[in-house]
């Protein structure tokens, strides 16, 4: 279940653009409007408190997961520069509203991961990472020996995701756990 007030990272700050104060960001997210729309925005380094700005305009770089965007306050190149390695974060209150079979990232950490074995569920490991470039993998670690392995996470390899039991269930192709 996601806790509210909590902080979820969208994107990150990976360079200045131009001479203006722009800056460059790696989408984490699926929304799109996080960089285009205006509006309020946390920013934070490393783990320090989030601090709050405002974004007043973004663009996608067409053919890519980045975005530029204009912060207030944020003028000059020197300044944007400054920003580099910043998160850019939402309070989890603001998540949008999902279609049945869409779940936030939030929600899939510390799920059990299961697999169905001669009709009965055996717990293999805990869901404890998503890695979103394009493909949604989720990192579940194993328990049997704590190694970590990469899960597409699509339909035909994770057929059913149950939030309310705390639970998903993987279909591993034949060799998947080995690799």
């Amino acid at each position: 279940m996601i806790k509210k007030n909590e902080w979820l990272t969208v994107g990150l700050i990976t360079s200045c653009h131009g001479i203006n104060g722009q800056v460059k960001v790696k989408s984490l997210s699926d929304f799109e409007e996080r960089f285009l729309k205006p509006g309020m925005r946390w920013l934070q380094k490393e783990n320090e408190t989030p601090t709050k700005i405002e974004l007043i305009s973004g663009f996608k770089q067409p053919g890519k997961e980045t975005f530029i965007v204009n912060l207030k306050g944020i003028n000059t190149r020197n300044h944007a520069e400054k920003l580099k390695k910043f998160k850019i974060l939402v309070k989890t209150d603001k998540l949008p509203k999902l279609k049945k079979e869409e779940f936030h990232f939030l929600e899939l950490v510390n799920l059990e991961a299961k697999t169905l074995e001669n009709d009965e569920l055996k717990t293999i490991g805990k869901v404890i990472n998503l890695e979103n470039e394009k493909n949604n993998l989720l990192v579940i670690e194993l328990f049997k020996n704590q190694k970590k392995v990469l899960i597409p996470f699509v339909k035909e390899i994770v057929p059913l995701v149950d939030i309310k039991n705390n639970f998903l269930i993987i279909n591993p192709p034949n060799g998947l756990f080995e690799l």
